[in-house]
Protein backbone atom coordinates (compact mmCIF):
# COMPACT_ATOMS: atom_id res chain seq x y z
CA UNK A 1 0.00 0.00 0.00
CA UNK A 2 1.44 3.34 -1.02
CA UNK A 3 1.52 6.15 1.31
CA UNK A 4 -0.98 8.17 -0.24
CA UNK A 5 -3.14 5.22 -0.08
CA UNK A 6 -3.10 5.06 3.53
CA UNK A 7 -2.99 8.51 4.37
CA UNK A 8 -6.79 8.76 2.00
CA UNK A 9 -7.67 5.36 3.99
CA UNK A 10 -7.21 6.80 7.15
CA UNK A 11 -8.83 10.29 6.72
CA UNK A 12 -11.58 8.65 5.43
CA UNK A 13 -12.35 6.96 8.36
CA UNK A 14 -11.67 9.88 10.30
CA UNK A 15 -14.06 11.58 8.91
CA UNK A 16 -16.70 8.69 8.71
CA UNK A 17 -16.13 8.87 12.56
CA UNK A 18 -16.56 12.80 12.94
CA UNK A 19 -19.61 12.61 10.77
CA UNK A 20 -21.23 10.09 13.25
CA UNK A 21 -23.37 11.43 16.14
CA UNK A 22 -22.07 11.46 19.87
CA UNK A 23 -24.74 9.40 20.83
CA UNK A 24 -24.20 6.46 17.97
CA UNK A 25 -19.58 6.96 18.44
CA UNK A 26 -20.95 6.33 22.72
CA UNK A 27 -23.15 2.91 21.78
CA UNK A 28 -20.21 1.86 19.66
CA UNK A 29 -17.81 2.24 21.38
CA UNK A 30 -19.78 0.45 24.02
CA UNK A 31 -20.53 -2.09 22.30
CA UNK A 32 -16.95 -2.96 21.03
CA UNK A 33 -15.75 -3.31 24.74
CA UNK A 34 -18.82 -5.66 26.02
CA UNK A 35 -17.51 -7.70 22.46
CA UNK A 36 -14.07 -8.34 24.20
CA UNK A 37 -12.94 -11.38 25.63
CA UNK A 38 -12.07 -10.81 30.05
CA UNK A 39 -8.56 -10.43 30.60
CA UNK A 40 -7.20 -13.49 31.88
CA UNK A 41 -8.61 -15.06 28.55
CA UNK A 42 -6.85 -11.82 26.36
CA UNK A 43 -3.08 -12.15 27.82
CA UNK A 44 -3.08 -15.67 28.49
CA UNK A 45 -5.32 -17.70 27.25
CA UNK A 46 -7.70 -20.28 27.91
CA UNK A 47 -5.58 -22.29 30.94
CA UNK A 48 -6.14 -19.61 33.59
CA UNK A 49 -9.72 -19.05 32.20
CA UNK A 50 -10.11 -22.94 33.47
CA UNK A 51 -8.48 -23.14 36.41
CA UNK A 52 -9.94 -20.11 37.78
CA UNK A 53 -13.26 -21.35 36.65
CA UNK A 54 -12.32 -24.74 38.03
CA UNK A 55 -11.30 -23.36 41.45
CA UNK A 56 -14.56 -21.52 41.93
CA UNK A 57 -16.81 -24.34 41.25
CA UNK A 58 -15.08 -26.19 43.99
CA UNK A 59 -15.66 -23.20 46.68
Amino acid sequence: MKTNDYVKYITQTFVKYIDQPKDERRKQRIERKDSRASFLFRWFGIIPYVLFSFMKKKK
